[in-house]
């Protein structure tokens, strides 16, 4: 009999993870919009510089699949150097294994049988981890393993954001030691991540914050160590922080995820000399279509909620200078531009960058991949929807 578990998986696993060739490039005017676009060239860019700062620096980069859920971006980055993937959810982890990523690290705790065992499964090809912030979820793993392969364990620390992890010294040697001493367990080391300081406008507040959490983590690998667990594993940060957090001697590993796309959200935190963080192009856009004309100075285009996920901030328009992006509803968009400027005409195409790329990317099926300014593939979103 099929349990929910078995009929999940069976979907995840019949997805496809390969890149669909046009028979003939054809330009972005032409696509079915709205339409995730994703340019080849840039996100190449972004994944080689992230890997020759953080590799010059001494540090590995282990970057989050939650970010973009397709496994060609996850191989790419892997063949760069990356020294595995992050993924926030089992099912994610599914998706990934499925399509050949050989080292996944699950960066939220699980409570539940059912998926530890589907772990411990995944286990037997790849080299699967899995943060923990009680005993509890030590016990589970063990229990899971114990008919599958090895799991990693690595301990959930949480020093002032109030998510996920373990503020208390006692259950975090507890941890160590009772993976330390199952059998089919690994203990790995440690996480902490603080993603309330990714966004916080100007550089230095970000390092001044960033730096003395780290601190604090830091004192706690050492008591680690000092008690005979010494982490093969310390890692956390993200984007906002990498030129940060890769100062951190403790650290090991950076599990950036928005560098590859860039988004309005971290363009709008700053970099130590302008304005705008742009030490990453803009690889992901938003391509719309100009549908009606409400009024003057203002066009409406075929995304509203559906096509850009925002938690603050709006789209940012590329198509008209100074214009500006207001929600319309579920399908729709106002595009607003300034007086003076030429109005743009019925059924052109408008495309955006995405407020926030992660819950955007969730909303589409595929990335269009274009080069030189030429749609050539279709990248399916593998793991779009892999919540739970």
């Amino acid at each position: 009999m099929n349990t929910s578990f078995d009929l999940a998986l069976a979907e995840i696993r019949s997805r496809d993870f390969q890149p669909m060739k046009l028979d003939e490039p054809v330009e972005i005017d032409e696509l079915p919009t709205p339409a995730l676009l994703l340019d080849e060239q840039a996100l190449q860019r972004n994944i080689d510089k992230m890997a020759g700062f953080l590799g010059g620096r001494g540090k590995g980069f282990r970057p989050h699949g939650k970010t973009h859920k397709c496994p060609l971006i996850a191989h790419r980055q892997r063949a760069a150097g990356a020294v595995g993937v992050c993924v926030a959810k089992v099912s994610e982890a599914v998706a990934m294994v499925h399509a050949g990523i050989d080292d996944v690290l699950v960066t939220s705790p699980i409570t539940n049988l059912a998926k530890a065992r589907i772990l411990a499964d995944l286990a037997e090809s790849a080299r699967i981890s899995i943060v923990v912030d009680q005993l509890q979820g030590v016990e589970l793993l063990a229990q899971a393993a114990a008919d599958g392969g090895r799991l990693g364990v690595v301990a959930d620390i949480d020093i002032a954001m109030g998510r996920t992890g373990t503020r208390s010294d006692e259950v975090l040697l507890q941890i160590a030691e009772l993976a330390t001493s199952t059998p089919v367990l690994d203990f790995r080391g440690v996480q902490h991540y603080a993603g309330h300081i990714m966004h916080i406008e100007g550089y230095e507040s970000r390092k001044e914050r960033s730096l003395a959490l780290w601190e604090a983590v830091t004192a706690k690998v050492q008591l680690l160590s000092a008690r005979g667990f010494p982490c093969e594993i310390v890692t956390g940060c993200g984007t906002g922080t990498y030129n940060i957090d890769s100062e951190v001697a403790a650290i090991t590993d950076l599990q950036v995820g928005s560098y590859v796309f860039m988004d309005q959200e971290y363009r709008l935190i700053g970099s130590p000399s302008a304005e705008l963080f742009d030490d990453f192009e803009v690889s992901l856009t938003v391509a719309t279509t100009a549908i009606s004309q409400p009024t003057n100075r203002a066009i409406t285009v075929d995304g509203g909620y559906k096509v850009f996920a925002s938690d603050s901030v709006n789209p940012e328009p590329l198509s008209i200078a100074a214009s500006k992006f207001r929600f319309a509803g579920d399908e729709h968009g106002v595009l607003i531009y300034p007086e003076g400027y030429q109005e743009p005409l019925l059924g052109t195409v408008q495309r955006f960058i995405t407020p926030h790329c992660d819950p955007t990317v969730n909303l589409h099926d595929a990335f269009w991949l274009h080069r030189d300014g030429m749609v050539i593939e279709r990248w399916p979103i593998t793991a779009r929807g892999c919540s739970w």
